[in-house]
């Protein structure tokens, strides 16, 4: 009897079919008639089950109570019950699979409400979502359409600002072109207020000789008694007489022999070509090496131009001035006499006559020895005339230096040699622990075996001497070297008494 009531109360058969009835009442106007019928006639079913369950718990009940047990009760409650007309149904299964039929019946009934009301949660969870994500979709769209319109505007904007720029570029280009052209105007008349300064200083020079000479020449005639008249510079007999009441016939001792014109002039031309020597570094080698620029990026390149337009220039400029000696001799040679010799008449005849120096010949030589040089190098397009006016003036300059007693000269170079310190100074850009000279920007100014004006020269490590290096065994340099190596050395001069030089 026990375990037939736990089985209906573990099976929760009433439970169940309340269940399904309220079901019923909440989809009763929704579902079809089939579908209602159908669901009472499974009411109907479990209700039986459960009845004939309750009519086996009876039985076994009043059997427990003996032959009468329970009578009482059956006939009080159960006899009117059924004489209002009950009819059992008589099931054909046993209350064991009545029972395991109403429980999976149950526990199906519980899944498919519980799934129900998952499914509905997470439909509405779905729904808040995909409105949360509609409204984010839309805020998105919006700023998409803001950045689009102020991409839009910034475009219109910077183009605007870059057609305003690209005017503003060209007026600045134009006036730059103007400012350019204006500064070249100017530094053309500032070249020609700077030849009219050298012109005036040039006079001024001259002036001051002269009047020195006049004075030397009224001091003179002053010291002479038997002259009324004053001597003619020209060539005049060695022993000249003088006669006076006391001393007739009586040969006067001869005059002193007067100092002529060049080493009147030697030490102010000495301080004037120094001075035109230090301009020409400090001054000129700038603005030749600012014209390079334009042609040549190399700048140690340029400086080695420079440099050897220089030695060139002296070298071209002594080599013309020995020629003009040579020449000056033979003219002079028949036609002197007088006190002094014929080498002091030719150095007074070339100093009074340096204007006679054919200095475009010499620029032409220097330029023919620079385009067979193999240390240098220029942009086929341009030529070394470029360096005309440059060495122009220093060829006039190392012209007048060899004309001084003694004369200036500049020392022999070459790359790779040992550096010495009374000679040159190291630049900037000089590696000054180095003892060996790369190359160099400025020759030395020698005079009498003695160093008057230190050059400038780069030193830098593993600077080695090496023999020059032809860049192509063309015939016009081998012959133009031979040539050259075959008049003279090009830096062996050394002071000479007055008496060997020629």
């Amino acid at each position: 009897m026990s375990e037939t009531i736990r089985r209906l109360a573990n099976g929760s058969s009433f439970i169940a079919l309340q269940d399904k009835i309220n079901f019923l009442k909440e989809t009763y106007p929704t579902n079809s008639c089939d579908s209602n019928l159908g669901r009472l006639c499974e009411l109907t079913e479990i209700t039986s089950k459960i009845q004939s369950q309750l009519f086996t718990a009876m039985s076994l009940t009043a059997s427990e109570g003996g032959t009468y047990g329970g009578v009482d009760t059956l006939k009080s409650r159960l006899l009117p019950w059924l004489g209002a007309g009950f009819m059992t149904s008589g099931a054909g299964v046993t209350s064991d699979t009545s029972l395991a039929l109403i429980q999976e019946s149950v526990e199906k009934d519980r899944k498919i409400s519980d799934l129900k009301s998952q499914h509905n949660e997470e439909m509405l969870k779905l729904e808040t979502e995909l409105s949360t994500t509609q409204g984010e979709l839309d805020a998105t769209r919006d700023e998409l359409n803001s950045s689009q319109a102020e991409l839009e505007k910034t475009k219109v904007e910077s183009g605007g600002t870059m057609l305003a720029s690209e005017e503003e570029i060209i007026l600045l280009r134009s006036d730059l072109r103007l400012a350019r052209d204006e500064v070249a105007r100017y530094k053309a008349q500032l070249d020609l207020v700077g030849d009219y300064e050298r012109q005036i200083d040039r006079l001024r020079d001259e002036i001051s000789l002269l009047r020195s000479e006049k004075d030397i020449l009224e001091s003179r005639l002053l010291r002479r008694p038997c002259s009324s008249s004053p001597p003619a510079r020209s060539l005049s007999p060695p022993r000249r007489r003088c006669r006076s009441p006391d001393l007739i016939d009586r040969p006067l001792p001869l005059p002193p022999s007067s100092p002529t014109h060049a080493e009147l002039t030697n030490s102010i031309r000495h301080s004037r070509l120094v001075a035109r020597f230090n301009d020409l570094y400090a001054v000129n080698r700038l603005d030749m090496q600012d014209r390079l620029r334009r042609f040549v990026d190399d700048d140690e390149m340029i400086k080695r131009i420079i440099f050897i337009a220089v030695c060139e220039s002296f070298h071209v400029a002594k080599m013309a001035y020995r020629s003009f000696r040579l020449r000056a001799r033979k003219l002079l040679s028949p036609i002197h006499s007088g006190p002094g010799s014929l080498e002091e008449a030719v150095t007074d005849y070339i100093v009074r006559n340096l204007d006679l120096y054919d200095v475009d010949r010499s620029v032409e030589d220097v330029i023919r020895a620079m385009n067979v040089n193999p240390k240098i190098s220029f942009p086929p397009e341009c030529e070394f005339i470029l360096l005309s006016p440059f060495i122009r003036e220093v060829c006039k300059v190392a012209y007048s230096m060899q004309a001084l007693d003694p004369a200036l000269d500049i020392p022999l170079a070459t790359d790779g040699e040992l550096m010495s310190e009374s000679k040159y100074r190291r630049s900037y850009d000089s590696e000054f622990t180095a003892p060996l000279v790369a190359f160099h920007v400025w020759p030395a100014l020698m005079e009498d075996h003695s160093v008057l004006i230190k050059g400038e020269c780069v030193t830098r490590r593993g600077a080695l001497s090496s023999p020059r290096r032809s860049r192509s065994p063309s015939p016009l340099r081998s012959s133009s070297r031979l040539s050259r190596s075959s008049l003279s050395p090009r830096r062996s001069r050394s002071p000479s008494p007055r008496s060997r030089r020629y």
